[in-house]
C-alpha cells in the first residue's frame, strides 16, 4: 500500500509561547481537526530573538517589531503545517480577529488571548505567505 495522496491548500500555524504556558496546545489542535483540517507537519522549539526577526522580517519597521520578536522568543512555540480545503481562511476564521476584544465568541482569540499582541495564535494570511512561512520552518520531508 502507498501512501495516500492528499491534496488541499496548506498554511502554517503557531501557537504563540502563550498558547503554550497556558497549556490549551490540545485545545487549539483540536478545534482545528474537528473543522476537518489536517495537521500534517509539527513541532515545538524556542527561537532565539534572531530566528524570530528572521521569520517577522516583513514588520521590520513597524513600532511594534521590537515587542513582538521578544514575545515570540521568550518561550516554546508550537509550529504547525494545517491542509484542507480553503485552510487559510478557514484557520483565520478558526483563531478570530488579531485583537480578542474584536474576535468572535467562540474563537481561539475571544476564548484565550490577553490581548493584541499576546494572542494565543498566528496563522498565514495568503497563500504566498503561507508557501515562506511554512519553508522557514519545515523541510518537505518534514511534511506528511
Amino acid at each position: 500500500m502507498g501512501r495516500e495522496q492528499r491534496s488541499g491548500e496548506r498554511t502554517l500555524s503557531i501557537i504563540k509561547p502563550d498558547g503554550v504556558s497556558k497549556g490549551v496546545i490540545g485545545e487549539v489542535i483540536r478545534r482545528f481537526e474537528k473543522e476537518g483540517i489536517r495537521v500534517v507537519a509539527l513541532k515545538m522549539l524556542h527561537l532565539t530573538k534572531r530566528q524570530a526577526e528572521g521569520f517577522y522580517v516583513v514588520h521590520r519597521e513597524r513600532p511594534f517589531f521590537p515587542s513582538l520578536t521578544d514575545f515570540m522568543s521568550s518561550g516554546p512555540i508550537v509550529v504547525m503545517v494545517l491542509e484542507g480545503d480553503d485552510v487559510i481562511a478557514r484557520n483565520r476564521t478558526i483563531m478570530g480577529a488579531t485583537d480578542p476584544k474584536k474576535a468572535d465568541s467562540g474563537t481561539i482569540r475571544a476564548d484565550f488571548a490577553g490581548n493584541i499582541e499576546q494572542n494565543i495564535v498566528h496563522g498565514s494570511d495568503a497563500p504566498e505567505t503561507a508557501a515562506m512561512e511554512i519553508d522557514y520552518f519545515f523541510s518537505k520531508l518534514d511534511i506528511m
